[in-house]
């Protein structure tokens, strides 16, 4: 099947694609719900396929990028599930130190549009570093299907904890300077805005369409927040209004950016909800920010 577009899909149906993927719905609740969309020689079954991630097609970095060093590194996380693992890279063939990105994948795993995420930001002169939250489960399984029923196992306190004890990793790595920033997307939103709440020293957080903290846990951020949310996402953006009456409250530097006429999920370009001008746009607003702060 062609590559398709949001708008090549009921709204309707981009809604139901939203629930199976957080949970709220299982595969043959999409499916049932769905086949009423379904025409024109499509089944319910051929939207869900076509809506799922197409990973080799969306690839900008290629895994074995000669201007990069990869590799899968192991960090303690004593307060969450021990042993845990993640994606390194950093330019190849460098001197000196760099800042560093700790960058959090969605409710998935670290599949390869995360890692490839990460050799962006190598790219870009950052060592990054991708946790991989689902390790303790032997690690993201290689199926999206498979990913989102595993990540519901994931004792979620300590899960929190791994990715505290992930920033600690990076910022004591010795090719990192010390200064670290956090990139994360929809779940991984969550979890950048969590550490923002939870490490004092952060030097940067960048939550895409992230749910948010608690009021309470929001007046504790020091760094500066770069908040990237779509505009056509009123789960995540319901908690938006609190959020920021919090972060003005305390007087904590942010921006938020709302892209008109996006989906959840927009800068992810291995799916339809992809929108080309929108993540090009809030990419180059995320480097810019941590050159601003991390450097």
């Amino acid at each position: 099947m062609e590559r398709k577009n949001a708008s090549d899909f009921d709204p309707e149906v981009l809604v139901l694609f939203d629930a199976y993927v957080h949970g709220a719905i299982d595969r043959r609740g999409f499916l049932n719900k769905a086949s009423k969309y379904a025409a024109g020689g499509l089944t319910a079954a051929m939207l869900l396929d076509a809506l799922n991630p197409r990973f080799a097609e969306a690839q900008q970095v290629a895994k074995d990028d000669k201007r990069l060093e990869t590799g899968y590194l192991s960090y303690p996380s004593p307060q969450g599930n021990a042993g845990m693992r993640g994606y390194f890279v950093r330019p190849a063939g460098a001197t000196g130190k760099w800042p560093g990105v700790l960058v959090v994948h969605e409710n998935r795993g670290l599949n390869p549009h995360i890692e490839d995420i990460a050799r962006r930001l190598a790219l870009d002169h950052f060592v990054a570093f991708a946790p991989d939250a689902l390790a303790p489960l032997g690690g993201y399984p290689g199926d999206e299907d498979a990913a989102r029923l595993l990540f519901p196992k994931l004792d979620q306190a300590k899960t929190l904890e791994d990715f505290v004890a992930a920033a600690a990793f990076l910022k004591s790595h010795p090719e990192c300077t010390g200064k670290i920033g956090v990139v994360g997307f929809c779940w991984g939103g969550s979890i950048a805005n969590m550490l923002a709440t939870r490490l004092p020293d952060l030097g940067a957080a960048v939550p895409f369409y992230g749910g948010q903290p608690s009021a309470e846990d929001a007046a504790k951020i020091k760094a500066p927040l770069l908040i990237h949310y779509a505009e056509t996402d009123q789960r995540i953006n319901a908690g938006w209004p609190a959020y920021e009456a919090a972060l003005k409250a305390k007087k904590v530097p942010y921006a938020m950016h709302m892209y008109p006429g996006t989906q959840h999920g927009f800068n992810n370009d291995t799916t339809p909800r992809y929108d080309e001008a929108a993540a090009k746009l809030a990419w180059q607003r995320t480097v810019e920010f941590f050159n601003k702060h991390l450097r």
